[in-house]
């Protein structure tokens, strides 16, 4: 094996897939189109994963195709700043109004960092606070090698938990330079805690920056700040921004980018124009096609197809979670999770065993009735092993 550690996209690694290393799990695939994949023993896959919801409207999206190539044979990169990157922060804002201006990485996560390391500008502070996650570099990672001094300057805050966020914002006070939140985590957001933390973020005087690295263009077209009706000061875009090409933003308003001046964030790989085409075609389709509109009621079918399994499958599952555009099942214990997604993929289904799987624009009624189907068959079989009386294996 010549990848160190397997892949270099851990949430790829059959280990987290699949709880396990399998010789019957599909660990490796060669081709992708619409909502199926094909593994490299050339069996195709209905995949809910959907390249960890980096594509929303299908693999291999002819319209985009079509952009990507045409920016390749215009040359792909250059010396000087492409014209198509003023086009797309303009059809961003467009979809987007609270986003002014954008900064454009490859990475989600270091849009991330990028918004933190703006917000620490342009407060003064050093202290950040998050809900989610938000990428693996050093400012909001527990992992092995980061200091502890940056480590320190960190802290989570709990999802949909106004009183107990409020709480921990104060007491950062005059040292908080910002909450990065995702809006959306095991659920939707509550209005109050939204609300809430809006309002202690004004009262500290730092910003509120909102992690739609999954939701921007998902839950609506214009994000989640539109959907649940709170603006934040900052905006992380990633995923879905250019349907599975290397493209992510931070945006706000313009006197808020304006201190991009003022620090240095750049890239050199930022400014190639086959992401940057390959969005502004995805743009065009979310809003043509209604995307959001058609995930939220594909979604909304699959959730309750899922809903409908806990309810049959007590011992198995603690319950469905998500939302409509993002959801999965809660199994009472890893084990569990581990034997229905392996079964699952025996029988031509990807499905994740945790947070979250993505409907897109490929899926219709006829998929997600396949899917609940297998589900359905899996979990039956999987509870039928389960010694009488064994109950939820905790």
């Amino acid at each position: 094996m010549s990848v160190a550690g397997f892949t270099s996209t851990g949430s790829k690694h059959p280990q987290v897939l699949f709880g396990t290393v399998s010789a019957d799990a599909p660990v490796r695939m060669i081709s992708s189109h619409g909502c199926t994949v094909i593994g490299s023993d050339g069996r195709p896959y209905l995949d809910f994963l959907m390249a960890l919801g980096a594509v929303a409207l299908g693999y291999g999206h002819d319209e985009v195709n079509r952009a990507a190539i045409e920016a390749v044979q215009q040359g792909s990169i250059g010396s000087l700043a492409p014209a198509q990157e003023e086009m797309l922060a303009g059809d961003i804002a467009q979809m987007m109004p609270g986003l002014e201006q954008v900064r454009f990485l490859k990475t989600g996560a270091e849009a991330a960092a990028a918004a933190v390391r703006l917000a620490r500008v342009i407060t003064g502070r050093d202290r950040v606070l998050g809900c989610g996650y938000h990428g693996w570099l050093d400012w909001c990672s527990s992992a092995a090698g980061v200091p502890g001094a940056t480590r320190a300057l960190y802290g989570e805050i709990p999802f949909n938990d106004a009183g107990r966020s409020v709480e921990m914002i104060r007491a950062a006070g005059g040292a908080l330079a910002c909450v990065v939140l995702e809006p959306v985590i095991d659920g939707a957001p509550e209005q109050e805690w939204l609300t809430a933390v809006r309002e202690a973020c004004n009262s500290a005087g730092a910003l509120l920056v909102f992690d739609e690295i999954k939701t921007a263009f998902r839950v609506s077209p214009g994000g989640a700040a539109q959907r649940w009706g709170v603006q934040p000061d900052l905006t992380i875009l990633g995923k879905a921004l250019a349907n599975g090409f290397p493209l992510a933003a931070v945006g706000g308003p313009a006197e808020v980018l304006r201190r991009v001046s003022d620090t240095w964030i750049s890239s050199t790989m930022a400014t190639e124009w086959v992401a940057l085409a390959a969005a502004r075609a995805t743009l065009r389709v979310m809003r043509d096609q209604s995307v959001s509109a058609h995930l939220h009621r594909i979604g909304g079918e699959l959730l309750a197809g899922l809903q409908l399994l806990a309810t049959r499958h007590p011992a198995l599952i603690e319950r469905a979670s998500g939302i409509e555009e993002m959801c999965y099942l809660r199994y009472h214990d890893e084990d569990a999770s581990r034997r229905v997604a392996l079964a699952c993929a025996e029988r031509g289904l990807l499905f994740k065993r945790n947070a979250c799987n993505f409907v897109s624009l490929a899926h219709t009624t006829t998929e997600v009735s396949t899917a609940l189907a297998v589900l359905a068959e899996v979990l039956r079989e999987q509870e039928e092993m389960l010694s009488p009386g064994a109950g939820p294996g905790r």
